[in-house]
């Protein structure tokens, strides 16, 4: 997926986002002559036999194990960070994913006053418009950067907002209260706690307010909250609601206020529906939480959450959670009316139905500053203030509408930005061209800032659907039943899947939509950036046997890159002397390297002839990639998958370009599949994950045995 929990949908991405960043490059990986540590014995599991448990065994054990390790409860935080990226490096190791991309990172050209929009990298708040300053004429590049400039003064002063709004009224801006942007994924529910998928979680997180709301600076402020803290032993989170906040319907009509039971309601409902996805979340961390969602009790009084008056809300959690309040950012810990939600049918207990709730934006209830007003499916979504919204009077956005865009013309987001339909656009390749011959690219071009998702390349370990699960007559696999089992033979490889890893040209499949001089800014080198934490204090762990000590201040990315040069991989996932000396895991290509991948492959034929599967030019494995066909930047990329993978392996390996013209029956077979064994290809970017709080487990949760949520992109339900 999730930027939350949540799971995320690859289309568009790149052509979609308008934040503002830039990073050095680099056009080679790391050339390491050992591209394989001193491997144990590999297990051999027969595909057609082996059940997904004794496959995530096999495949993850060394993560899993090393992850334990990382959340044992007698850790410092530093400690906790430093070994979770050994944890991760063993991840990467593993080969079941290829690192990609974040959003961003494109040139774009946009109404919107940088940073006004929170760029807090974790949960929802990224998505919620209200607070955004929007111009009615683009920002022109000079006045963008003065505007950096001006943030990074005044970071956590408090005061961005208002002197952004001066400095624009200043330069002859005149700031409009509506905001137009693209979209490319209809929502498939408006049950904002019974979703992982950003398609449907940016959307609702319009709707409701959270109790406490990360500002444009990044800093927790209060929302339905107005006050909050914590015991001293860590363990109770109390927060104090505002009164007078109201719920409301779609036509407006109030509901009454919300009060602390609305907290305890979604909660519940939230951990009653064991097909949302969502309650792993918080499962070891929110007391009871795992004995309810196990059976072990049937009484929710049982969990955490309490009411202990109209407007006093409290958590107990299991042990002290040094990220606890990250996570209110995230749909998680959004609200319920009670009374609304079983009006519509929706019942509380493990497994109640959920009735109508959810299925329209006329069957939720509203206490967010928008209601939305109109839901036409690939058309637009329109989002109009809610007058009864407790801080309706100082918000900066009136209307929000969403534009649906389904990326088959590669300058229809350029040319709706052009036409005042939409208020900024991406620029891919092609629009990149149209920008620069009107001028408006000179004039307001910048670079898109990159965030902290992650969209790999998920390989499917595990395959059993060769058509689509809900219409099998979609995206037919043409290997036959010879093919399959030799593929499936080959994915349980790991040399196999680290050949495939290091084989493919990511910055050529990158120039394809960004053009060449961005093709690297938006690539990334590891699952969880690795800048997204620091140790905050000195650290000693041991890698290899040998122990090191960590300074305060070293970042996680150089830890992961530590155990990953230990144990003599060829990856490049984080480098020191990226972003002016800071270090990032992004920017450059650190996995493509073709003598690599020959090595790695030569290494998979012979333990793969072991088992009785022969790899050669004249009997390569067939590796089947599904493509959302447009004849432009979709089409021209699946082909740098094609072409980079099977020069670089030398034709032991095709890759299948298994093509539709038909976006939804692409989804089904890369993106809603809610089960491992719906995954319907061999290899596909296009889903991603973005952290849901402030912790690498945000990220590495997603791969654990028992309910990781990414587990089902690799073809299993372990």
């Amino acid at each position: 997926m999730s930027k939350m929990a949540r799971i995320l949908c690859m289309l568009l991405v790149v052509s979609m986002m308008l934040f503002a960043f830039s990073a050095c490059k680099s056009d080679k990986g790391n050339d390491s002559e050992n591209p394989s540590n001193p491997e144990k014995p590999a297990v051999v599991l027969d595909p057609a036999t082996a059940t997904d448990e004794e496959i995530y065994d096999a495949v993850f054990g060394e993560f899993y194990e090393a992850y334990q390790a990382a959340k044992a409860e007698n850790l410092t935080v530093a400690e906790r960070y430093a070994l979770m990226a050994v944890a991760e490096a063993k991840m990467l190791e593993a080969g079941v994913m290829m690192p990609m991309q974040a959003n961003g990172g494109n040139y774009a050209i946009s109404k919107v006053a940088p940073y006004t929009i929170t760029p807090v990298l974790w949960g929802n708040d990224s998505y919620r418009y209200h607070n955004a300053l929007i111009a009615t004429e683009p920002i022109k590049t000079e006045d963008r950067d003065a505007l950096k400039a001006l943030y990074a003064e005044v970071k956590g002063t408090g005061t961005y907002e208002e002197k952004a709004k001066a400095y624009l009224e200043e330069h002859g801006y005149t700031l409009q209260r509506t905001y137009s942007l693209s979209y490319n994924t209809d929502p498939q529910t408006y049950d904002v706690h019974l979703t992982s998928n950003a398609a449907d979680s940016e959307v609702l997180v319009n709707t409701y307010d959270g109790l406490i709301e990360y500002d444009c600076e990044n800093v927790l402020q209060p929302a339905l909250a107005t006050e909050w803290g914590v015991s001293d032993d860590g363990l109770t989170w109390t927060f104090k609601l505002r009164e007078g906040a109201k719920w409301v319907t779609s036509t407006k009509s109030e509901l009454g206020e919300v009060t602390a039971d609305d907290f305890v309601a979604g909660f519940q409902h939230m951990l009653d529906d064991p097909e949302g996805g969502l309650s792993w979340l918080v499962d070891g961390v929110v007391a009871g939480v795992t004995e309810y969602v196990n059976g072990e009790t049937e009484d929710f009084a049982d969990v955490g959450v309490k009411a202990v008056d109209d407007h006093t809300v409290e958590y107990t959690l299991t042990a002290p959670c040094s990220y606890f309040d990250t996570m209110f950012s995230y749909g998680v810990f959004a609200p319920l009316n009670r009374a609304f939600y079983t009006s519509q049918g929706g019942q509380f207990g493990f497994g109640a139905e959920t009735g109508d709730y959810g299925t329209s934006k006329d069957t939720i209830a509203y206490c967010g500053p928008y209601i939305i007003t109109s839901a036409v499916a690939e058309n637009t979504f329109v989002f109009e203030k809610n007058e009864a919204y407790w801080n309706a009077d100082n918000i900066n956005i009136d209307t929000i509408t969403w534009v649906y865009n389904s990326g088959d013309i590669d300058t229809q987001a350029y040319s709706d930005f052009k036409d005042g339909i939409t208020d900024g656009t991406g620029l891919n390749a092609a629009a990149l061209e149209l920008a620069k011959e009107d001028g408006n690219f000179e004039a307001y071009g910048y670079v898109a800032s990159t965030d902290a998702t992650s969209f790999p390349g998920f390989f499917n370990i595990h395959r059993t659907a060769f058509a689509n699960f809900n219409d099998n007559t979609q995206l037919v696999s043409t290997k036959d039943d010879d093919a399959k089992k030799r593929t499936a033979w080959a994915m349980l490889n790991k040399n196999f899947r680290l050949a495939l890893s290091t084989a493919f040209d990511r910055g050529a499949y990158m120039e394809q939509s960004v053009g060449a001089d961005l093709k690297y800014t938006s690539l990334v080198n590891s699952y969880t950036p690795g800048t997204f934490v620091a140790l905050p204090e000195a650290a000693t762990i041991t890698i290899n046997g040998a122990e090191k000590t960590y300074a305060e201040g070293t970042f996680y990315g150089q830890i992961m890159q530590d155990q990953i040069t230990a144990d003599g991989l060829s990856m490049k996932v984080f480098d020191p002397e990226q972003d002016g000396g800071i270090g990032s895991s992004g920017g450059y290509d650190g996995w493509y390297n073709p003598s690599s991948a020959k090595e790695y492959l030569d290494k998979a034929v012979a333990e793969l002839a072991d088992s009785g599967v022969e790899i050669s030019a004249d009997n390569p494995i067939y590796i089947d990639y599904p493509l959302q066909e447009d004849g432009g930047v979709r089409t021209a990329r699946a082909n740098v998958v094609k072409s980079s993978i099977e020069k670089s392996l030398e034709g032991k390996v095709v890759v299948n370009l298994v093509a539709t013209e038909d976006q939804e029956a692409y989804l089904n077979a890369t993106y809603w599949g809610t089960q491992g064994n719906q995954m319907n290809y061999d290899f596909s970017i296009n889903s991603g994950w973005g952290p849901d709080y402030g912790d690498p487990s945000t990220y590495l949760d997603t791969m654990i045995k028992g309910g990781g949520y990414m587990l089902k992109t690799l073809g299993l339900d372990a």
